[in-house]
């Protein structure tokens, strides 16, 4: 690959070769992490340390006064998509989503960056950064510097801070059994990623959803009272609601046929497109769960999602009920 000084970004660039995995599906898998953190000291909410490393929520939030919580959270990854610019964008969107998911509302992000400067040329990492620019000006968040280090792959995404009513927090484990379950996207991102990744193919209705903002939905359920949220990233839907209804004491429904997916979600995944890390987090959940749906399905609601939708607990208008909590039983999961 050539590093030669150009007049602009190689269009021709497919960035998703430079990297093994592509976006949230790059996770380490869930049960791993698990046991990693369950060995660390500190981090136990407390105090004024809200939300911690007790439930894997989405953010810290530590109570400043009575009024004011700092949410505080980072996210990064290889690229899901080609285009620099677009990268940038889902990257961004991504990381705020966190600050959204706990009800938080984002003030200052820094940037992240891992960059080949011996592989891609430099003007291309520009466009990913105007990219993840122009998300903070839509969320009206101020972006000020941040990190950048010379990596094999390229990677990218923000540190964000936030601030939110420390009574008024949506967390992972205040779910209660009886409440609805509303998801505020279609699934199917990672599968159409992994798609992109091996094809080139472009599915802009995903680029579309995965740089859509989540605020709209985090204000509605603050608006309507909820108290209990997540978003659906690299853990995919099921992995996602199984630590909020294992954090909440309850279990969790979800009708199958009620969840959105993303066009061409499915064709795909009957054509052989599979994230390696849809299919870890299936295998993470699988002995949770009771299922009246075959493995396909299963598969597809365990989809490591990028910029995903949030996971609401309480109805939002607009957005599709696909579940409810209900008293805990012998599985966390039920699947119908």
């Amino acid at each position: 690959m050539s590093t030669t000084q150009q007049s602009g970004p190689d269009t021709s660039l497919r960035l998703t070769q430079y990297a093994a995995g592509g976006g949230c599906a790059c996770k380490v898998p869930p049960g791993e992490l698990e046991r990693v953190l369950a060995g660390l000291p500190g981090g136990l909410a407390g105090g004024d340390l809200l939300v911690g490393l007790d439930h894997g929520d989405d953010a810290a939030a530590v109570r400043i006064d009575g009024e004011r919580a700092v949410i505080a959270t980072a996210d990064f990854f290889t690229p899901v998509v080609d285009d620099a610019y677009d990268w940038g964008r889902i990257a961004a969107a991504n990381a705020l989503s966190d600050v959204y998911a706990m009800g938080g509302t984002p003030l200052v992000a820094v940037n992240l960056l891992a960059w080949p400067r011996d592989r891609i040329p430099f003007e291309v990492a520009a466009e990913v950064l105007r990219g993840g620019a122009e998300v903070c000006v839509a969320a009206s968040t101020y972006l000020a510097g941040g990190h950048s280090i010379d990596d094999p792959e390229p990677k990218y995404g923000l540190a964000v801070t936030g601030l939110a009513h420390p009574d008024r927090l949506l967390r992972n484990d205040a779910g209660l059994a009886g409440t609805p379950l509303t998801l505020t996207k279609p699934l199917g991102l990672g599968i159409l990623n992994n798609r992109h990744k091996a094809t080139g193919e472009v599915f802009p209705e995903a680029v579309e959803v995965m740089t859509s903002l989540n605020r709209d939905a985090s204000q509605a359920a603050l608006a309507a009272g909820h108290t209990c949220a997540t978003d659906v990233t690299g853990f995919g839907l099921l992995g996602h609601l199984f630590k909020l209804a294992r954090a909440s004491g309850v279990s969790a429904v979800v009708d199958s046929a009620a969840v959105p997916y993303v066009d061409g979600a499915r064709a795909s995944l009957a054509d052989g497109y599979l994230p390696g890390g849809s299919r870890r987090n299936l295998d993470w959940v699988r002995p949770h769960l009771s299922a009246d749906v075959d493995d396909d399905e299963l598969v597809l609601l365990a989809d490591a999602q990028t910029s995903g939708g949030l996971l609401v607990a309480g109805e939002l208008p607009g957005h599709p009920v696909v579940g409810e909590l209900v008293p805990a039983g012998e599985h966390v999961l039920r699947i119908r």
